[in-house]
């Protein structure tokens, strides 16, 4: 299976969960959850999961744990699902 790294731009304490857009060459993720102890992170990784179509565990955090700016590993992620994300 192959491996999609994904450059994410979370945005915490937004309304709702949406995944879509692209900040900087980002994926743009916004959470509901604030960023603390780790709450935004599980919450844009569990977001990502949803948007790609794979389970939670299919997505693993690369770089950035208390950034804004991440990067993800994406298990059996597609190239054309990111392409269609990044356009909003």
């Amino acid at each position: 299976m192959t491996e999609l790294r994904v450059p994410l731009r979370v945005r915490p304490g937004a309304g709702r969960t949406r995944v879509g857009g692209s900040y900087g060459g980002a994926l743009v993720v916004r959470v509901s959850a604030p960023a603390v102890d780790g709450r935004a992170t599980e919450a844009a990784l569990a977001a990502v999961a949803a948007a790609f179509g794979v389970r939670r565990s299919a997505v693993t955090l690369v770089t950035g744990a208390t950034s804004r700016s991440k990067v993800v590993a994406v298990e059996g992620g597609d190239r054309a699902v990111l392409d269609a994300l990044l356009q909003g």
